[in-house]
């Protein structure tokens, strides 16, 4: 079973490429970030004449998440803890394995957080605590837990090409990067990591300053896996030729594969 992540920012202009992915791809979960539409301009036609299920949690012009699926699946969007909250960031689903039982997968678009020292900022800090005290309740389900997307967290400097030029961003600050170990304190593992220890991996390069030229990335978009998916990971896969397409998204996929 893949199990992919992708910050498409803006899926009606990235629709080619998503429709590309999904044919070289054939992820069998896929979970979008920044959508930037409503539920109603979602692309769900093209993407179900692919053979998916399409789950969206969309907002007009920002923010916006996706679950597309092979398999059957049960979707709830929104994440718990703030019934005043109105950006689209969260969305859960159940999907059928195909070898039996399920998986449960979030597609999560965590807040940016810039500026330091705003309300942008506190925003982004209480989000991460609700997201640990809901994590923390789905763990207690002892089940085989996905919860991909774009987290905006360089976890360390080995996920930074230039460490410096980040002090005091918001996906770099400290209380940032020890919210992200409270979410793994919890018992979740960072796929990637569990695969792979080295530097420079990196899933983000900003359109400017020749960034992608220069390799001048981050690693921001993340898979935390329960211990019962944990267990089963196969490996996984940063798809870093989708940045060299054309008017290609600044993030590029993360996918993790299972043998369940």
């Amino acid at each position: 079973m893949l199990i992919a992540t992708w910050n498409v920012n803006s899926v009606k202009q990235r629709l080619p490429h998503l429709e590309r992915f999904l044919e070289e791809t054939r992820p069998d979960v896929l979970c979008l970030q920044e959508l930037k539409c409503v539920d109603d301009a979602f692309p769900r036609a093209e993407i179900e004449a692919r053979g998916y299920n399409v789950a969206v949690h969309g907002q007009k012009a920002f923010n916006g998440v996706a679950i597309l699926s092979r398999l059957p699946m049960e979707a709830k969007a929104g994440l718990p803890g703030d019934d005043d909250d109105g950006q689209s960031r969260y969305l859960e689903a159940v999907i059928s394995r195909p070898g039996g039982g399920a998986v449960r997968v979030a597609s999560i678009y965590l807040p940016n957080g810039n500026p330091t020292g705003t309300d942008k900022f506190a925003y982004k800090l209480g989000w991460m605590e609700r997201l640990a005290r809901h994590a923390a309740g789905l763990l207690r389900l002892e089940e085989p837990l996905v919860l991909a997307g774009d987290y905006n967290v360089i976890p360390d400097e080995r996920d930074v090409s230039d460490p410096a030029a980040w002090v005091g961003d918001a996906l770099f600050r400290p209380e940032t990067r020890a919210s992200f170990r409270r979410l793994l304190g919890l018992g979740l593992t960072d796929a990637v990591r569990a695969c792979d220890d080295s530097a420079g991996l990196y899933t983000f390069w900003d359109y400017q300053a020749g960034a992608w030229q220069r390799n001048k990335g981050i690693r921001i978009d993340h898979l935390l896996l329960s211990p019962q998916a944990a267990d089963r990971l196969v490996g996984t896969e940063i798809h870093r030729r989708t940045r060299a397409w054309d008017k290609p998204s600044d993030h590029v996929p993360v996918s993790a594969s299972f043998d369940f």
